[in-house]
């Protein structure tokens, strides 16, 4: 249900705040990433009563602030009227502003007269990023894909809202239940009355539980690359920690179901060669019982490991930053991040998009010695790391696969056999020549090759096989293809498309993982 406030009064704006002391209040040498909430903000243009509108959002900015650790950024378009003022009030608070435009520049600048206009150009000039949703199509339809995109990238939606329905498309009202239909927490402040509603706001996490575990990790001394305190370095620190974590803290899952695959097969052959060879002693149900109970104290491990899956998020976590990494220092913020819409790393994604955005001007390579690093670090570092997956994992497909071949093919020939020996009454074998052949064998050879597939599908290798080779030729023709890109768009391009590729590869395989997981 919603929840009612007090109604603001008009009273002077906050102090303004010093930006730098906002955005970090970390030391300069850490290694934990700031967590980010975005308050969007959709209202209308014409309200009797600006001052008490500028109070009112104010303060529910500086409540936000109070109530959740962490800076928050707000997203607003820059539309004529109380968009304005909510960038204004940000700014003045030292907060950062996104602005979301809906149409390019030149044509959203039609909507304003020219001192409208002027205001509005000095405060996108003050903007942390400006994105434009559209560069042509209906202009209403602009304006509301403009409000369904502040609403998809914020935490919280603050609107300045008369209650009343829409008076065009795009408006306020429709913006306001497209948030109340993905449940977004919302703060509805009344122009007329200055009351303040809040909606879902059990929906609201002040802290991110993910990001937290990251954060916690031990320190690990990583050596610093950047200059001291900046953003670069942070993320390093934070990169390396989490790598080191995933690796040292990996289970050998594939490893511990290979044994209870051979410790069950391992059972079903003395079982067999008990009742094929007629052989009674003492320690052979024991041997059995052994094989069964240590498949048992597999399973449980596996069981065990998984509930302490931390080293998942940590890999999933270190990759994300080595490839923010990897393009530090592009003249602009290639957005790697967008696609990437898991809840539990939206918070990690943020920050880093964050980051990645504000470092990434500190120090701007030239063309050339960028293009030189990528290569050397990460498309040359990657292609050596799935050449060498591939020449481990292909031989590994063949050996099984030809154990499957030929325990199969030995298996029919044993059953063949046996069918016309019997059916024929052909000259009696030596008994235990009859007993390997007719009575083991054909029961032994199929689970073998069943074991085979088995440990084939645990191991995924066919799908490993061809991704690693899908990989080393998407990368050997990135390191071909850079060698000749000699603008920054073309670069742009290229970089964008070999970091889309490599992180679909780690989240194609955190999902396998989350998926044996859950089983």
């Amino acid at each position: 249900m919603p929840s009612k406030l007090t109604p603001c009064q008009p009273k002077p704006l906050l102090a303004r705040v010093d930006a730098n002391l906002m955005r970090s209040a970390l030391p300069p040498s850490t290694s934990l990433l700031p967590q980010f909430h975005v308050v969007g903000f959709t209202g209308h243009r014409q309200l009797a009563n600006w001052d008490k509108a500028r109070a009112c959002i104010a303060e529910t900015l500086a409540a936000l602030r109070h109530e959740a650790p962490g800076e928050w950024i707000g997203v607003s378009s820059a539309a004529a009227g109380s968009d304005l003022v909510f960038a204004q009030t940000v700014l003045g608070a030292g907060q950062a502003w996104q602005a979301i435009l809906p149409l390019a520049a030149a044509e959203f600048q039609k909507d304003f007269d020219p001192r409208e206009w002027q205001e509005a150009e000095a405060l996108l000039a003050r903007a942390e990023t400006v994105k434009v949703m559209a560069t042509g199509g209906v202009r209403e339809e602009a304006y509301l894909d403009c409000g369904i995109e502040t609403v998809n990238t914020c935490d919280v939606l603050l609107s300045l809202w008369d209650g009343e329905p829409a008076r065009g498309r795009g408006g306020t009202a429709e913006v306001v239940a497209y948030a109340r239909e993905l449940g977004r927490p919302l703060i509805v402040i009344d122009p007329e009355t200055g009351s303040v509603r809040r909606e879902n706001f059990e929906h609201f996490k002040p802290r991110d539980a993910e990001l937290d575990f990251l954060n916690a990790l031990p320190e690990t001394g990583a050596p610093a690359t950047g200059e001291p305190g900046d953003v670069r370095e942070r993320v390093e620190r934070f990169q390396h920690k989490a790598d080191l974590a995933a690796s040292r803290g990996a289970p050998q899952f594939r490893l511990l179901t290979v044994s209870t695959v051979l410790l069950h097969v391992a059972a079903t052959l003395i079982a067999t060669a008990g009742l094929a060879f007629e052989w009674h002693p003492v320690v052979l149900p024991w041997a059995k019982l052994l094989c069964v109970l240590g498949a048992l104290g597999a399973a449980l491990a596996i069981r065990h490991f998984r509930a302490q899956h931390t080293w998942v998020r940590c890999r999933l976590a270190a990759e994300i930053g080595r490839a923010a990494l990897a393009t530090w220092g592009m003249p602009r913020r290639t957005a790697l991040f967008q696609d990437l819409d898991l809840p539990e790393i939206r918070q990690l994604v943020r920050s880093l998009h964050i980051l990645h955005g504000r470092g990434a001007p500190e120090k701007r390579a030239n063309l050339d010695t960028f293009r030189q690093n990528y290569r050397a670090r990460r498309i040359d570092d990657q292609l050596a790391y799935y050449r060498r997956r591939l020449n481990r994992a292909a031989p590994q497909l063949w050996r099984l696969r030809m154990g499957f071949v030929v325990s199969t093919v030995l298996a029919i020939i044993c059953t063949a056999f046996y069918a016309v020996h019997h059916t024929f009454h052909l000259q009696p074998l030596p008994p235990m020549a009859e007993e390997i052949a007719f009575y083991f064998l054909p029961i032994a050879l199929p689970v073998i090759a069943a074991a085979f597939m088995s440990l084939i599908s645990i191991n995924d290798l066919h799908r490993r096989v061809a991704r690693y080779r899908e990989m080393c030729h998407l990368l050997e023709a990135a390191h071909k293809q850079i060698v000749v890109t000699h603008t920054w768009h073309s670069l742009e391009h290229l970089v964008r498309h070999t970091e889309r590729a490599l992180l679909q590869e780690v989240l194609e395989w955190h999902t396998l993982m989350s998926h044996l997981e859950s089983h």
